[in-house]
C-alpha cells in the first residue's frame, strides 16, 4: 500500500494529556484532521496534577507553533521560577528569586495549560471515555483500534501521547518502564496562605527543596492557593503493602514518614502533618536508554510513551516539543511515512541525549549538593 498524504490521512492521537493536544492543536492550524482519543470520561474526571515549568527553547516553541503563546504567558505566573534550597532545619541554603522580566521558565498549573489548549481545538476533537485496547491491522496500514467500550476505528496514523505505560508503544517496541528505585509521595494543600501560613512562607512563590541524602520533599506553589508536596524517598515500589500499610491509611503512612523524617525541623514537618487529605503514591519510572524502535510508516510515540526519564524538569518540555515537530512535519512533508521518518530522525538523537543524562540520576532528587 502506498503511503497517503498527511492531507488525506485519517490522524488518531491516543492521549489528551499536553502533548497529544499540542499535536492536534498544530495540525488543524495546518488544516489538517485529527481526532484524539482518551481514557477519562471527561476533561473534569480527575485531578490533572501540580505545575510545570515550560521552557523558552522548548515547550514555549511548541506553543508558539500552535499559536498559544501569547496567551500561555498571560496564565503563567513568572514568579513560580523562584526556587529556594534548603537544609533540614529549614535554613535557606540557595534561593534563586527571578527577574520581574524573566521569562525562561514560567510556570503553570497542569489543569490550566490542558484547558487553554483543549479550548483551542475544534469541537469534537476529543473524544472522551476512548481507553485503548488493541492496534492491529498491517505495519503499512491502515491501522485498527479497538477501545475498552467495544468501539473501533481505523487510522492512517495511531499517535502514541499515552504517557509512562502506554498501549500504543506495543505496536512498536517491547521496551516496558522499570521502577528507578526512588517513589514520591504526594501531599497536598489548598487555601495555604490562609490555612498554612508557615508553610506558605516557607515555601515562597515557586518551589523549595530540602534533603538528608537519603530522603528528601520538593514543595511547589500553583495558582489559587494551592500547594503540593512531594516526599522523596528510595524504597521498593511495592513499599506500601511491604509496610503493611494500605494507600487510604492516610494515619499509618503519616506515622511511617514521621519516624522516617523525625529528625528534619518541625518547621519542615508541617508538611508531612499538615497536608489536606490523603497522601498520593507516585512510583517513579524510567524506559531503557536508548529506546528507539524501527521505523513504522502507521504508528509513532510522543513524549513520556517515547522516553520516559526521571522528573526533573524536561518531561513535558520534550514532550511538547516532539508534538509540535511532528505535527509540523506531517503538515509539509509529501507522504505520512516521510513525515513519521523526519520526526523521529530529529527526536531519537534530541531524546537519547537527554535520557543518557538523566539516566540513573532519579536519585539526584535525595542529594543535598
Amino acid at each position: 500500500m502506498n503511503p497517503p498524504e498527511a492531507t488525506r490521512a485519517r490522524i488518531s492521537v491516543i492521549g489528551a494529556g499536553p502533548a497529544g493536544l499540542t499535536c492536534a492543536r498544530v495540525l488543524q492550524q495546518h488544516g489538517l484532521a485529527v481526532t484524539v482519543h482518551d481514557r477519562d470520561l471527561g476533561p473534569e474526571a480527575r485531578d490533572q496534577g501540580g505545575s510545570l515549568d515550560l521552557h523558552a527553547d522548548s515547550g514555549q516553541v511548541a506553543l508558539k507553533a500552535a499559536g498559544l503563546l501569547d496567551e500561555f504567558l498571560a496564565l503563567a505566573r513568572p514568579e513560580g521560577q523562584e526556587m529556594r534550597r534548603m537544609d533540614v532545619t529549614g535554613r535557606i541554603t540557595d534561593h534563586h528569586l527571578p527577574e520581574p522580566d524573566e521569562l525562561f521558565r514560567p510556570e503553570i498549573d497542569r489543569g490550566q495549560l490542558r484547558d487553554l489548549l483543549l479550548d483551542s481545538l475544534q469541537p469534537g476533537t476529543v473524544r472522551w471515555g476512548h481507553a485503548l485496547d488493541t492496534i492491529s491491522g498491517p505495519a503499512g496500514g491502515p491501522r485498527r483500534l479497538r477501545f475498552a467500550d467495544g468501539t473501533t476505528t481505523e487510522a492512517d496514523l495511531v499517535i502514541g501521547a499515552d504517557g509512562a505505560f502506554s498501549r500504543v508503544r506495543a505496536a512498536v517496541s517491547r521496551a516496558v518502564p522499570e521502577h528507578t528505585g526512588i517513589s514520591l509521595l504526594e501531599a497536598w494543600f489548598s487555601d495555604v496562605d490562609e490555612r498554612h501560613p508557615e508553610i506558605a512562607a516557607l515555601v515562597g512563590q515557586g518551589s523549595a527543596h530540602a534533603a538528608d541524602g537519603e530522603r528528601a520533599l520538593f514543595a511547589q506553589r500553583g495558582s489559587g492557593g494551592r500547594l503540593r508536596v512531594h516526599l522523596v524517598r528510595r524504597v521498593p515500589v511495592d513499599w506500601l503493602s511491604r509496610s503493611g500499610l494500605r494507600a487510604d491509611d492516610t494515619d499509618g503512612i503519616r506515622a511511617l514518614l514521621l519516624e522516617e523524617y523525625g529528625h528534619w525541623s518541625p518547621r519542615l514537618l508541617r508538611m508531612i502533618t499538615d497536608n489536606d487529605g490523603a497522601y498520593v503514591d507516585r512510583p517513579i519510572f524510567a524506559l531503557p536508554v536508548p529506546h528507539t524502535w524501527p521505523h513504522d510508516p502507521t504508528v509513532t510515540l510522543l513524549g513520556d510513551a517515547a522516553h520516559l526519564m526521571p522528573p526533573l524538569g524536561v518531561g513535558v518540555n520534550l514532550a511538547m516539543l516532539d508534538a509540535g515537530e511532528l505535527a509540523l512535519a506531517l503538515a509539509t512533508a509529501p507522504t505520512v511515512a516521510d513525515a513519521v521518518r523526519c520526526y523521529e530522525r530529529s527526536m531519537f538523537p534530541r531524546a537519547t541525549e537527554m535520557a543518557r543524562a538523566l539516566e540513573g540520576r532519579a536519585a539526584d532528587l535525595l542529594s543535598t549538593d
